[in-house]
């Protein structure tokens, strides 16, 4: 399984990115995919993610209403749009996947760093004027 990032950069305040999370190595619709940040000195924190079996979407309070996570399953690839940054969005993004049977699965673990088993190497969003 890999994961690779791409799409972060420097933006100002207000301003948007789309993030991409390029899968491969797997069978795309049996894993949730989510998008996590983590920032100097912080814990790694859930942004969003897509249980890619059916389609369910789950988001932090924080970035609710701003970003929106979609997954273009003939590409094998998930992507996070990132409208109205603010600069406590900084960080360096990671989408993460785990294996699961969407139809088991209520969702209520998709923050959990522990969920998951395969993580790509990151990419640095930064927020600043």
């Amino acid at each position: 399984v890999q994961l690779v990032e791409s799409g972060g950069g420097l933006v100002q305040p207000g301003g948007s990115l789309r993030l991409s999370c390029a899968a491969s190595g797997f069978a795309f619709d049996d894993f949730a995919i989510a998008w996590f940040r983590q920032a100097p000195g912080r814990e790694r924190e859930g942004v969003s993610c897509i249980a890619l079996g059916d389609g369910r979407t789950y988001y932090a309070d924080s970035v609710k209403g701003r970003f929106t996570i979609s997954s273009d399953n003939s590409k094998n690839t998930v992507y996070l749009e990132m409208n109205s940054l603010e600069p406590e969005d900084t960080a360096v993004y990671y989408c993460a996947a785990d294996q699961l049977s969407v139809i088991s699965w209520d969702g209520s673990t998709w923050p959990w760093v522990s969920m998951y088993d395969f993580w790509g190497q990151g990419t640095q969003v930064t927020v600043s004027s």
